[in-house]
């Protein structure tokens, strides 16, 4: 049965769970430390099947223990005799690290977590020995340091699977994609399984940026370069919008009767040729730039009265010939991540370079604080039950409590996560009381003891390496593991065991029932802050005076796209519809930012004409309600028409970029809208 469930690669996973653990253990054990379980426990919960993600997750983790050992020695001799004031500091200490934490949103969060509850675990239980906490937390630091460094070394260096190759998997798998749904819009095949294809990509460029965290730390002979892979992910960035308005201009073209030219269509064919068969760099590029220059050249010229029909003809040539070029510069990037050396493999990526930037995400600062808040309430109510009880494990309840608001706070719903953890945790308790009375009093060496804790330690190591069972395993492993009596902290007491056992569980039960008064928002009221969020940027940023960000907002915008999609699903209905939206609001942004480029460059007859049209798209923006969706106002589309008569008097190439972004302008907020003509305003 086991082995129709398990593969290889589980199997493997956790012989080296079960490796670093003991070994841990080990040497945890030579060196005299009180509790060596810590030791165990941690490698356990910094085990990855990724190489570089253990150890650049290792170097966060040491950081960040050592950072809440040292809070808790500035703390707890300075407010142990004000109980009340020692357990809001560290509430306050935990609060403040999660919220650091959750705005991070990588790997590096795990620094701050970790500074947060590793002063509570070693605070909480020193409250009754001050005076030793020096030594406590030097004692807690080397038990966690060990476990770390024991998890990484083992992950690291025997048999890895390494980020690198796993992200260049990936890339040549989306890059496949990307040009698969390139090819079938350019055909004019738009249906829901196109669409939900196109907004694969949001995801992948969300798991690209993941990846791309721990590529500095990966064990590969030859890595590439985080810079390379952020200019990747821009031009992947770029591709959702291009070849959306593609579909979008070609669909209305055929829709009104007036379908490209046949010189176009003869074009289209072959970049979908192009597409389907990517040749080698050198050929590559020349293809490329031949079917641009195509492209141009069959443009319509943007006359100072040009008719609808040309003006869509205008934006879809434009269009295609950049998402021919963002294509080019995808393959020579992904060459370029696969290059020996460090030299541009095309002059174009020695530029695309050159401009690379991080990769901005993001960040809601009301979830954050309501997380830390709740986190900060679990902790000082437990605090409250266990000063006015005076129960003797109350410590451990609250620092478990701690733990679980920690480690489940980016969640929009923790208590399902925290209740797999409690279950998991049962079931290493029930497993930890056989061994700690009946298996482990008689081994009498470190090696049958290791033999005798191998069949359990496996098994969870197994049922690690699965996201759906990660969080039962890992409850399982720090309720058995921490209780089953790796050292004598119990001294074969039943009655310490007991009270141990139920000062875990009372722990995380606690934080169910607070995580769902405190910290629980839904996934659809976390989908309406995800909306409004975008809403609420595009508004700021519709009439701002400096020089806009379009690969900034494209980036943020396909964040949040990465991250609503999942919650939309959650709802049980199809994300289709709000998902479509929020691309038409990332198109509705890149023309925007176009229409700012052109204000910033431009006449003050040209400001004229813009500033209007850009006051109109925030004030449509801010008033947006999720609930209440409602269409732009009419005297919005005639600002738009009246700008794309204005921009006929304007000097022709800025005349060309008028029209492209004022036509992406009112395709994306009007694409019911009667047809553009000149000098005549039309209403929806």
């Amino acid at each position: 049965m086991i082995g129709a469930r398990f593969g290889s690669r589980e199997a493997l996973f956790a012989v080296k769970c079960f490796v670093a653990a003991i070994l841990a253990y080990y040497i945890a054990l030579r060196i005299g430390l009180t509790r060596p379980y810590w030791a165990v426990t941690t490698s356990y919960i910094v085990a990855q099947p990724l190489a570089g993600a253990v150890l650049s997750k290792a170097v966060f983790r040491v950081a960040g223990t050592v950072l809440g050992a040292i809070a808790a020695v500035v703390l707890v001799p300075n407010l142990v005799n004000a109980p009340e004031l020692l357990s809001l500091g560290l509430a306050l200490w935990l609060g403040l690290c999660l919220y650091i934490s959750l705005l991070d949103r990588t790997p590096r969060a795990y620094l701050f977590l970790l500074a947060g509850y590793t002063a509570s675990i070693i605070g909480f239980p020193s409250v009754d020995a001050p005076g030793a906490i020096f030594t406590t937390a030097a004692l807690r630091v080397q038990e966690i340091t060990i476990g770390i460094l024991c998890g990484s070394l083992i992950h690291g260096l025997v048999f890895p699977q390494t980020v690198t190759a796993t992200l260049l998997a990936r890339i040549d798998t989306i890059l496949g994609d990307a040009e698969r749904w390139s090819r079938d819009s350019l055909a004019g095949e738009a249906d829901a399984a196109l669409d939900r294809d196109r907004r694969r990509l949001a995801l992948d460029i969300n798991e690209l940026h993941q990846l791309s965290i721990h590529l500095p730390f990966d064990t590969a002979r030859l890595l590439p370069r985080v810079r390379t892979l952020r200019a990747l992910q821009a031009e992947l960035s770029m591709l959702l919008p291009l070849a959306s308005a593609v579909d979008d201009r070609i669909g209305e073209l055929l829709r009104s009767a007036d379908a490209p030219r046949p010189e176009a269509l003869a074009l289209i064919e072959d970049v979908r040729d192009w597409l389907r068969d990517p040749p080698s760099t050198a050929d590559r590029s020349a293809t490329a730039d031949a079917l641009i220059a195509r492209a141009r050249a069959l443009e319509p010229t943007p006359a100072p009265s040009m008719i609808w029909r040309d003006a869509l003809r205008l934006s879809l040539l434009a269009r295609l010939a950049e998402l021919i070029d963002a294509h080019r510069n995808a393959r020579d990037l992904r060459d370029q991540m696969r290059s020996p050396s460090r030299a541009p493999v095309t002059p174009g990526v020695a530029a695309l370079l050159k401009r690379t930037a991080r990769r901005p995400l993001h960040r809601d600062r009301g979830i954050a604080v309501r997380a830390a808040g709740g986190t900060v309430a679990t902790i000082l109510l437990g605090c409250a039950f266990w000063i006015g009880t005076g129960w003797s494990d109350g410590a451990g309840a609250v620092l478990i409590a701690g733990v679980c608001c920690a480690l489940f706070g980016n969640s929009d719903d923790p208590a399902p996560a925290i209740m797999a953890f409690f279950y998991g945790t049962i079931l290493g308790l029930a497993v930890a009381a056989v061994y700690a009375f009946a298996i482990l009093p008689r081994v009498t060496d470190f090696v049958t003891l290791a033999a005798v804790l191998a069949p359990p330690m496996l098994l969870g190591g197994m049922f690690l390496a699965r996201p759906s069972t990660l969080l039962i395993t890992l409850g399982a492993l720090l309720g058995g593991l921490n209780t089953v009596g790796l050292n004598d902290r119990f001294g074969g007491s039943f009655d310490a065991f007991l009270n141990g056992g139920i000062s875990q569980l009372v722990g995380t039960f606690f934080a169910v029932v607070t995580v769902g008064l405190f910290q629980t928002i839904g996934a659809d009221t976390s989908a309406r802050r995800l909306i409004r969020a975008g809403w609420r940027e595009l508004a700021a940023r519709s009439d701002l005076r400096g020089q806009p960000d379009a690969a900034g907002w494209v980036a943020r915008m396909l964040d949040r796209i990465g991250l609503l999609a999942p919650r939309l699903a959650l709802q049980g209905e199809d994300p289709g519809k709000p998902l479509l939206d929020a691309l038409a609001d990332l198109r509705v942004g890149v023309a925007v930012g176009e229409l700012r480029q052109l204000r910033l460059d431009g006449s003050e007859t040209e400001d004229a004409l813009i500033t209007p049209v850009l006051r109109g798209v925030g004030t449509h923006y801010r008033a947006l309600r999720p609930n209440e969706p409602a269409p732009p106002e009419p005297d919005l589309l005639a600002g738009i028409d009246r700008a794309l008569t204005g921009f006929g008097a304007s000097l022709p190439e800025r005349r060309r970029s008028g029209v492209l972004a004022l036509t992406s302008l009112r395709r994306n907020l009007f694409p019911q809208a009667l047809a553009y003509q000149p000098g005549v305003e039309v209403t929806t």
